[in-house]
């Protein structure tokens, strides 16, 4: 099983970017669930989404606690919580920012379970300014996401993407996420043969991790 975590705030989109997530995992036949934790509704309260994703049934319905992977929409939120709580040893974290991983000044112990090569950053509200005139990230955090691990493929994220947001806005968030898969892409194609960021799943029963 695959646990992905979302942070950002209210009116980026967080609870649809997990959404897509799973939709993207059916479209795969694959298992998944998506859902959201909110401290606030209003716009700009942070807010959490989750998703999981496996090859077989899902049993557990608690929120992620041990996430493989956290994505981080909004980089404001690493000053205010601790968006690496739990994460495995081994994780990843994708940042939405145009700085580096290293630019922020973040607690060594803080960020002690996700190896260098798992740290990246995204400009996913810059690319979302270019191709949708919006500064909505989402869906363009989805798009370099795939690219650092092999749980979704792009292509499924873009028909996700596709069947959510028919016409024009879809195509438009298909573009940006194509951007941001491309340029994660070329950063890790300058890995040494073997080091390219890929995961498998660990399809142990893990109710009780979650």
């Amino acid at each position: 099983m695959f646990q992905i975590r979302i942070h950002g705030r209210g009116g980026q989109g967080v609870v649809t970017a997990a959404d897509l997530l799973a939709y993207a995992a059916f479209k795969e036949d694959r298992h998944a669930q998506a859902f959201p934790s909110f401290g606030s509704e209003r716009t700009g309260a942070p807010v959490v989404s989750y998703c999981r994703i496996d090859t077989r049934p899902i049993r557990t319905h608690a929120p992620v606690l041990s996430p493989d992977a956290v994505i981080i929409q909004d980089p404001t939120l690493l000053g205010a919580i601790n968006v690496f709580a739990g994460l495995r040893s081994g994780g990843y974290a994708l940042i939405n920012s145009a700085r580096s991983f290293d630019a922020f000044d973040l607690d060594p112990a803080t960020v002690a379970a996700v190896p260098p090569e798992h740290r990246l950053t995204v400009p996913a509200t810059e690319l979302a300014m270019e191709h949708l005139g919006r500064p909505l990230p989402n869906a363009v955090l989805l798009g370099a996401f795939t690219a650092v691990t092999d749980v979704l493929g792009i292509q499924a994220v873009c028909a996700a993407i596709a069947d959510r947001f028919p016409g024009r806005v879809g195509e438009r968030n298909i573009a940006a996420a194509r951007a941001a898969h491309t340029i994660v892409a070329d950063k890790l194609s300058g890995d040494p043969p073997g080091a390219r960021l890929r995961t498998t799943y660990d399809s142990e029963e893990d109710a009780g991790a979650a």
